[in-house]
């Protein structure tokens, strides 16, 4: 088994941790070759929502930020060809591609990759440690990081994996395919999101004009079962 040093390290920030119903706000990537960080990519991503306060506060992002900034259908391509046919790298590494692969399906894409996940490795080798978080163990290596912004997070997360590569490779070696070194298929089932619906719309444009509301949301950005979600709400507060 020979160590994969050719990959795509992507890290996102994102206004909640369930991607059927969060968004992604930013994107950072750096794309690895013989253990050389050769190019950076990052972008951030308007949700078509405002952000809630306890986004603003660990992330550092502003609305004002996200207002000029491109929608993800608008980037995606990009970032698909930024990323190409590598294998991708992440702290907890799913949670990005599965955010990734949400949009690309609701774009009719195909986005299918193996991945490395350096959580996986640190949990198994480094259970005296109080966490396995990016950031901890950022500060247990001694590894230069700005928490919580995309492009730092997927540096910071190269740099951590050259470290446990050097401390832990050796001992993975032995378990040949099961490996954690060793890429594996990332699985993430999920459905194209059906856009909002006229009447949909047109209810809720009547509702937020009838009761007065400023929306912290885009209406017409909004999916099916979302917009059915804010109608429930608003006739649940406001009644018709």
């Amino acid at each position: 088994m020979s160590i994969t040093d050719c990959y795509v390290c992507i890290d996102l920030e994102t206004t909640g941790l369930d991607p059927k119903r969060d968004k992604i706000i930013e994107i950072g990537a750096v794309k690895v070759e013989h253990n050389i960080i050769v190019e950076e990519w990052e972008t951030f991503v308007n949700p078509g929502r405002k952000l809630e306060e306890r986004i603003v506060e660990l992330t550092g992002i502003h609305d004002e930020q996200l207002t000029d900034a491109p929608q993800i259908k608008d980037i995606l391509p990009e970032l698909l060809t930024f990323i190409g046919d590598h294998v991708l790298l992440g702290h907890s590494v799913l949670f990005d591609y599965s955010f990734v692969k949400k949009a690309a399906v609701n774009e009719r894409l195909t986005f299918e990759r193996q991945g490395i996940d350096t959580l996986k490795i640190a949990r198994k080798y480094l259970t005296e440690l109080e966490s396995r978080s990016l950031g901890y163990l950022c500060q247990y290596y001694e590894i230069p990081h700005n928490a919580h912004r995309a492009l730092e997070d997927a540096k910071a997360t190269v740099a951590l994996y050259r470290k446990l590569t050097e401390c832990f490779y050796e001992k993975e070696e032995a378990e040949g395919a099961k490996s954690l070194f060793r890429p594996k298929p990332l699985i993430y089932q999920v459905k194209r999101d059906t856009p909002i619906t006229i009447p949909q719309k047109e209810q809720l444009y009547k509702l937020a004009d009838k009761h007065k509301l400023i929306l912290d949301y885009e209406i017409d950005r909004l999916t099916r079962s979302e917009a059915s979600r804010k109608i429930d709400q608003l006739l649940a507060e406001y009644g018709r």
